[in-house]
């Protein structure tokens, strides 16, 4: 990662929970990077951005507001074959990131393809709204169910999707937030 303002933490939280193994290249960071530099959870080196930074990588992200280092970044990526996002610049950008919404297991991602960023955040803020922390519990009250509906090997297959089915309805959701209140 070159930069390690708050657009580029987003970044980094992203690829942490993906279990990728981080080095961030900034002269200055965010506190929270600096907290995951303390906790060893990426590396930091804490200075400008040098060619040799990209020897070995599998990708390289960049969010600074020097735009003739994001070009040069982007040219020596691609003489390395290291895969490069320049963020909100679609044309320096092997592939782009989607906007994700999550909730526990669910996960709704929205992609423009690097045609508008600013439209694909608008809709995860949307989602967001639309789509809250029930879900997640409901997906894992769901996937209990499913398990135990797989378990049961004496019922008919079509009769396991039919009550699969049933269990996603508006009704059963409405149903799950419903008692979820009483219990909570």
């Amino acid at each position: 990662m070159v930069g390690a303002g708050t657009v580029a933490e987003g970044k980094i939280a992203g690829l942490l929970d993906t279990g990728a193994q981080l080095c961030v290249v900034a002269p200055h960071a965010t506190a929270q990077v600096v907290q995951w530099a303390k906790s060893s959870r990426v590396e930091y080196k804490q200075r400008a951005f040098e060619t040799a930074d990209l020897d070995g990588m599998f990708l390289v992200v960049a969010s600074t507001p020097d735009t003739q280092m994001h070009r040069k970044i982007f040219e020596e990526a691609q003489k390395r074959g290291v895969l490069c996002n320049i963020v909100d610049v679609p044309e320096l950008c092997d592939f782009y990131y989607p906007a994700v919404v999550q909730r526990g297991a669910l996960q709704i991602a929205v992609s423009t393809s690097g045609e508008s960023p600013a439209l694909a955040q608008r809709l995860r803020k949307e989602l967001e709204a639309q789509y809250g922390a029930e879900y997640g519990a409901w997906l894992e009250s769901l996937g209990d169910a499913r398990a135990k509906l797989q378990a049961d090997k004496g019922l008919d297959p079509e009769e396991r999707k039919r009550r699969l089915h049933a269990l996603v309805t508006e009704e059963a959701f409405g149903a799950f937030v419903r008692r979820q209140k009483i219990s909570g």
